[in-house]
């Protein structure tokens, strides 16, 4: 696997990939890498002949009271994760390289991007659409691949790339789950055992309302339903919404697929997931 640190370096490489006629899959990731990624590597291969992922924590979207300076980095160990998967590139530039001197340029994505974590994290989907349409020139890949389970990120992604015609066939991956169903993300590691333990709490909630809402239609008492279980688990809700699974558009009666989305505090540790919940009829 290479590993490229300048545009120049990974231009000439993506070019390689090219010469042979084979298409080109970026994973974009922050490192901390675990096995939720390396389900994005695998649909990856799948979709593409090469392989590039990116690792960047990128300081534009984190707030002013977020763990950018503690956020995990481990390029090593991640590096020999994705050359075991099978990735054939590693872009992993610096900050300067990402936002050199002078850089003045912002993508802000309307609609899609209010409300939940956007409400929560003033700026962040502005500093995740920069940063993504950035890797996307970067690499010019034909096909990039993002996890379900930053579902409104994916949402922004893929309505920043239709609106700017970018000619990349955006794949979402089902959540990848831990045996109890915790969903896989490099937060769960600030976790404390207990907290661990509980943090089963939040996908059981989402799952017990979805199937109210699927088998008898109360959004509003499952909503209730599932705060109240995260609340007495030891969570602190910050939201837990139903929306329209393409506009995020809030629901409050089921007749097309939507998605259920709950962030909640676990002690210092903020944790997201959500589930699809499909109406009558859909597949």
């Amino acid at each position: 696997m290479q590993i490229v640190r300048d545009v120049a370096s990974l231009r000439s490489a993506v070019a390689a990939f090219r010469r042979d006629g084979g298409s080109v899959a970026l994973v974009p990731t922050m490192g901390a890498l675990h096995a939720g990624h390396m389900a994005l590597i695998d649909e990856a291969r799948r979709r593409a002949t090469h392989v590039a992922a990116s690792i960047f924590v990128n300081p534009t979207q984190f707030g002013a009271n977020e763990d950018l300076a503690g956020y995990p980095r481990r390029e090593t160990e991640d590096a020999g994760m994705l050359e075991q998967a099978g990735c054939a590139l590693l872009w992993a530039p610096t900050v300067e390289v990402m936002y050199p001197e002078g850089f003045a340029t912002n993508v802000s994505v309307a609609g899609v991007s209010e409300g939940l974590c956007g409400a929560a994290r003033p700026g962040h989907f502005d500093g995740v659409a920069t940063v993504v349409a950035k890797l996307f020139s970067q690499v010019q890949p034909d096909i990039a691949v993002f996890g379900e389970k930053d579902y409104q990120q994916l949402a922004v992604i893929r309505r920043m790339a239709a609106d700017l015609d970018l000619p990349v066939e955006i794949v979402g991956v089902p959540t990848q789950r831990a045996p109890d169903g915790l969903a896989l993300s490099s937060r769960n590691s600030y976790l404390s055992p207990a907290e661990r333990e509980a943090a089963v709490a939040l996908p059981r909630a989402l799952h017990a309302a979805a199937e109210v809402i699927r088998a008898r239609g109360e959004v509003a008492a499952a909503l209730a339903q599932a705060r109240a279980r995260l609340e007495a688990a030891g969570f602190e809700p910050e939201y837990v919404e139903l929306r329209d699974a393409d506009s995020l558009a809030p629901v409050h009666r089921l007749e097309r697929p939507a998605r259920l989305l709950a962030a909640a505090r676990l002690g210092r540790t903020r944790l997201i997931d959500n589930v699809p919940v499909l109406a009558d009829g859909d597949t």
